[in-house]
């Protein structure tokens, strides 16, 4: 599904797929199980399952259109169009494209000079709903949609469809022959998920809302039902693959900080969900250190490494009544009982997500405008802590993430932090004092303290709740949460998750705990021209970004230690995206891209240099921060062009290097995901990058 559609339905919401032959160029690291955590999945034989029933599955938001090409388009519709619509290309646990056998027999590079060109063989049995075979005429419908000529349209992508210069009917039946003007390496992204001529070929169909529904499809379901809330999709009578184990599969919107109690109340049987609510399942597990895999067999790289036990009430899932009121206190622990009971029908499964969170530096103006402070700030912060604050608890693995364009365990992967530098503050400390940031007199910093500077901000030490880590699952990369996707996807999307309001066993005094505003005082706070460098960190205040204030709150502390200040702002999460991150005003910021089996076109917006229009304004496209170079951009090119999947990979590769260099975005970790399943339920669970399987969920006999 589209990736750069994902990317846009992540921060916009808040707060995210048969093997094939090793492709022609690459390394030996295609092969090999997935690592450790990839996803965590209760698989079952078909046979084990009963061939029928309901899966009442949460999304974040009921979806506004059932095209996954429209501007408007989440999480959700990526979901639904996975189970409604063909995929050419699916996903395995390690993000690598593999081809649907249900509707594809073969697709080549069958000539690349002059012109690359690919031909695809269909599937003869594949048809549409309506009973027309699935052809050329389709494909030619969406690369017209998509291709960025007719403004009628408005989707949100055209990468690699803009690279198409004509689609014809293949040598021999069943075949479909697309010429390229531009070679594109990542061939494989385009007509995932594919549409129907009718859909694509009417900009009115194209643009229509979700409550229009979806007439033709070819998945194992189709859209029966769209109200409000909810889309209810049915068994498509003319499917020709496996038949679809489930009766009806339907998609419910419930917000991320009503999960919990959707959950006991038996409205769910599939959803993402926050860190206390995962503590709680876990808690009703005979074992706790099982807790998640209990239930049959996970498939390769489940995440079942023991997590720590976390004791007390929380971890029974006891909210606790008042002290002195013995009715009261009796009525709360009945309460607290029921809770737990309903919350035993549901087991955990936990991966990590197939997306990142990372810190963002604007480099338009100010201090970050400069290279050397970016460095600075950027030598400062300890990705190690980070990762292990948010990740551990959870006993998932908790290594930082180093790489922009490649997941751990993804073909390609490798750590390029080391252009920017281990944490050092000397270093980063001696990189501000050649920007001409020097420490100040601590005598003068004191009397400073708790009075405002030029531009009206106080001196003192910015104060929040601390907060518990983790993440759990509704829609903006500003939330830090995880999407049932995401979420984003820009190709993509990020997700929101509600949290614990606890601070995380071991973690360090909260931001305005006492004492903190004392030491800071008496710190070396660097100085130019008599001004102190205050960064002004943006971060959204809801109780689904609790996560990212955790580790904003972090972040602050280790910039302390070489005189840099930082101002936290918190500001609606709603408009934490709109408002802060795409207009540029924020020097810090937390938020989530997700990842992408397709790195040279899903990267390069992200990442590219921006431009000045005609108008005075700068194009960033997707680059948030602001930062990027003509180098960058030329690896990007290079990158796209290359049919060599390897050479091509090479050049990705030196992409993140300059990028990691340039210290405009630092990845921190992968973000965790958390999913409650109803016991019974199988091959479903944590997914990770792997596409799923829509026809073989369903309840054990």
């Amino acid at each position: 599904m589209p990736l750069t559609k994902r990317r846009r339905a992540m921060l916009l919401a808040t707060g995210v797929m048969l093997p094939l032959p090793v492709l022609a160029g690459c390394s030996s690291d295609d092969d090999g199980p997935a690592p450790p955590a990839a996803w965590d999945i209760a698989s079952a034989p078909r046979t084990a399952t009963s061939g029928t029933g309901t899966l009442r599955w949460a999304l974040d938001t009921a979806p506004t259109t059932l095209n996954a090409f429209q501007k408007t388009a989440d999480t959700g519709t990526q979901r639904i169009a996975g189970a409604v619509l063909p995929s050419l290309y699916t996903l395995d646990a390690r993000g690598r494209p593999q081809r649907n056998g249900d509707y594809l027999t073969a697709a080549d590079v069958t000539s690349s000079d002059p012109k690359q060109v690919v031909v695809y063989k269909l599937n003869p049995k594949a048809v549409w709903s309506d009973g027309r075979p699935i052809g050329a005429e389709d494909f030619q419908a969406q690369w017209r949609a998509l291709r960025g000529t007719d403004e009628a349209y408005g989707t949100a992508r055209n990468a690699g469809y803009d690279r198409i210069a004509k689609i014809e009917p293949g040598d021999k039946e069943h075949e479909v022959k697309v010429t390229f003007a531009k070679p594109y390496t990542d061939w494989r992204s385009l007509f995932t998920p594919l549409y129907p001529k009718s859909v694509m070929g009417n900009p009115a169909v194209f643009t229509a809302p979700a409550t229009k529904g979806l007439a033709v499809g070819a998945g194992p379901f189709m859209v029966r039902e769209v109200s409000d809330g909810s889309v209810t999709l049915v068994r498509n009578p003319r499917w020709w693959g496996d038949r679809a184990r489930l009766s009806r599969l339907v998609f419910q919107a419930v917000p991320a900080e009503k999960r919990d109690e959707a959950l006991i109340a038996g409205r769910l049987d599939l959803a993402e969900v926050d860190r206390a609510t995962a503590r709680r399942i876990r808690a009703t597990a005979p074992d706790k250190r099982a807790a998640g895999t209990g239930q049959g067999s996970s498939a390769p790289g489940k995440a079942g490494a023991p997590e720590p036990s976390t004791g007390g009430r929380e971890a029974s899932g006891a909210e606790g009544g008042a002290t002195g009121d013995t009715g009261k206190a009796t009525g709360d622990t009945d309460k607290n009982r029921s809770r737990t009971r309903a919350l035993s029908r549901f087991t955990l499964r936990k991966a990590l997500d197939s997306a990142y969170t990372q810190l963002a530096l604007n480099g338009t103006k100010g201090p970050l405008a400069d290279e050397r402070v970016r460095r600075a700030v950027a030598r400062a912060i300890d990705r190690k802590a980070l990762a292990k604050l948010v990740l551990k608890p959870m006993g998932l693995p908790s290594e930082p993430l180093g790489n922009h364009l490649l997941m751990a365990g993804q073909p390609g992967y490798k750590d390029h932090s080391g252009a920017l530098g281990d944490p050092d503050t000397n270093a980063a400390q001696s990189l501000l004092a050649d920007a001409g940031w020097r420490a100040g007199d601590a005598g003068r910093q004191k009397a400073l303290d708790g009075k405002t500077d030029d531009r009206g901000r106080r001196h003192s030490a910015p104060t929040a709740t601390a907060t518990d880590p983790a993440t759990g699952g509704a829609t903006d990369p500003a939330t830090d949460s995880a999407s049932g996707t995401a979420s984003q996807s820009a190709s993509g999307t990020a997700s929101a998750s509600a949290t614990n309001t606890e601070r995380p066993s071991g973690a360090a005094p909260a931001a305005g705990d006492a004492g903190r505003s004392g030491r800071l005082g008496e710190a070396a706070v660097v100085r130019k021209k008599g001004r102190p460098l205050v960064l002004r960190f943006v971060l959204p205040d809801d109780r689904t970004a609790a996560p990212l204030s955790t580790v904003g709150e972090r972040i602050a502390r280790m910039l302390e230690k070489i005189g840099v200040r930082t101002e936290i702002t918190k500001v609606p999460s709603e408009s934490y995206f709109r408002d802060h991150i795409a207009t540029g005003d924020y020097d810090l910021a937390l938020y989530s891209w997700p990842a992408s089996a397709y790195p040279a076109t899903d990267g390069r917006p992200i990442y590219a240099k921006p431009q000045p229009a005609a108008d005075g304004s700068l194009v960033v496209e997707q680059n948030y921060t602001r930062v990027g170079t003509d180098q960058i951009d030329q690896f990007f090119d290079q990158a796209l062009s290359e049919l060599d999947s390897g050479a091509s990979r090479s050049l990705v590769s030196r992409a993140d290097s300059r990028i990691w260099a340039a210290a405009g975005s630092i990845p921190l970790y992968q973000r965790p995901q958390l999913i409650a399943m109803r016991k019974g339920l199988v091959n479903a669970g944590a997914f990770g990058f792997a596409t799923p399987r829509y026809q073989d969920i369903g309840f054990r006999r």
